[in-house]
């Protein structure tokens, strides 16, 4: 009988980010392996005084101190980054933070905004430019290409100062900028900060401010109020790669990538952008129209009869407002409704395409790969979760998935 590799998992299950890389490489082993665990949820810290007593075979972690004490260990090792730039000699799991951003602008363009605001959280100064501050930058470029003005703002951490002071200077800065504005905060801890401030300025969300967040932890978003937008990340498909990964290195195989990028795939949206951010009436009603009937064969004149105006008239006025034909934003809402059914449903690409009215399957392909320059299946196949994924069952990130579980420390 083989011997059972043994894994030490040093990532948090507070946060869904975490949860979701968990069953990632549960996922992984339950396919590939099985692996033997020891699961630190408090993270390097916690296991370093007995890491070197364990006789792990691989290490997964997040970032923190003693990394570089990991690295000497010489034991094969995938770090999940969040503090630190990529750490030479492991394999980096790096959120793309760029894809975030641009992400995040294009979601509240397509709201109707004319004026967009962008709330990341403050890092040390010795600090290198931050995963926030990188989404911020793709934001604000996003916009900027769009010919629209931007804000920026930076808040500190909640544990490193006083908040009631922190949040009466973000107030007073949100109360300055012109209205409505769509905003994007760095994540969505970030928003919920940006949420509660806009209550004490007295600020409607979203009729006054869009707040969109990132990383979609539904708990969190599901907790402001009104529930808050969000940036859906792959976290669980880079759990699935970092496993993999990790499988080959400790095979003694090198050939693996430095560098495993954690794709940014859709918005979740929910009330806290659930607005159409134009003055001009008619507009609004033809933008709501193609926003709520993306699901079906929605022609130009349906959206005309629909804001009232004949053709003419209306695309005009697309022309003019918005910076597009009226085909062009049925064809953008079509495409992200094809990206979110890829990514979060398990249907056949046929099914999917007769669900949304496509004649057939050839038709519906061409008319994806003309908006994202790549197929169905490829995009499911880059950004949709890993292949027989496994749902954790009560509670149990790892038992309801044949894994061989070593240790669990108390906490």
């Amino acid at each position: 009988m083989s011997r059972i590799p043994k894994v030490v998992l040093l990532v948090e299950s507070s946060r869904a980010s975490g949860r979701s890389l968990l069953s990632g490489v549960a996922n992984y082993s339950r396919q590939h392996g099985p692996w033997s665990f020891f699961w630190e949820p408090a993270g390097l810290e916690s296991a370093w005084p007995v890491l070197a007593s364990l006789e792990a075979d691989g290490i997964i972690l997040r970032d923190g101190r003693h990394l570089d004490e990991v690295v000497r260990l010489g034991i094969p090792a995938v770090v999940i980054g969040h503090k630190r730039q990529e750490v030479a000699g492991l394999v980096n799991v790096v959120t793309n933070s760029p894809q975030v951003g641009r992400l995040g602008a294009e979601h509240l363009l397509q709201c109707g905004f004319k004026h967009f605001a962008f709330v990341g959280v403050a890092q040390p100064l010795a600090a290198s430019a931050s995963w926030s501050q990188v989404r911020c930058e793709h934001f604000v470029q996003r916009v900027r290409e769009a010919r629209c003005d931007v804000d920026t703002y930076e808040v500190r951490p909640a544990a490193a100062g006083d908040w009631a002071c922190e949040r009466q200077a973000l107030v007073q800065w949100l109360q300055k900028l012109p209205k409505p504005v769509g905003l994007m905060a760095g994540n969505d801890d970030c928003g919920v900060q940006v949420m509660e401030a806009c209550k004490a300025a007295g600020l409607a969300v979203p009729d006054r401010v869009g707040v969109l967040g990132a990383d979609n932890d539904e708990i969190v978003c599901g907790l402001s109020n009104p529930a808050m937008s969000s940036v859906a990340i792959n976290f669980e498909r880079a759990g699935f790669e970092a496993a993999a990964a990790l499988d080959k290195l400790m095979a003694g195989d090198r050939q693996v990538p430095d560098k495993i990028s954690v794709p940014a795939t859709h918005v979740v949206t929910r009330c806290s952008t659930d607005i159409v951010a134009v003055a001009d009436p008619a507009l609004a009603r033809a933008m709501r129209f193609i926003r709520d009937n993306a699901r079906g064969a929605v022609g130009v004149n349906d959206v005309a009869r629909s804001a009232g105006l004949s053709r003419r008239a209306l695309e005009r006025r697309f022309r003019n407002e918005i910076g597009s034909t009226i085909l062009e934003q049925i064809r953008k809402a079509r495409t992200e409704q094809i990206c979110r059914m890829l990514v979060e449903t398990p249907l056949p690409v046929g099914e999917i395409a007769e669900s949304l009215g496509f004649d057939d399957v050839q038709h519906f392909s061409r008319y994806f790969r003309s908006a994202r320059e790549i197929s169905p299946l490829a995009y499911r196949k880059s950004f949709g979760k890993p292949p027989g994924l496994v749902r954790p069952q009560n509670g149990d990130s790892f038992s309801q998935s044949g894994v061989v579980r070593y240790a669990i420390s108390n906490q």
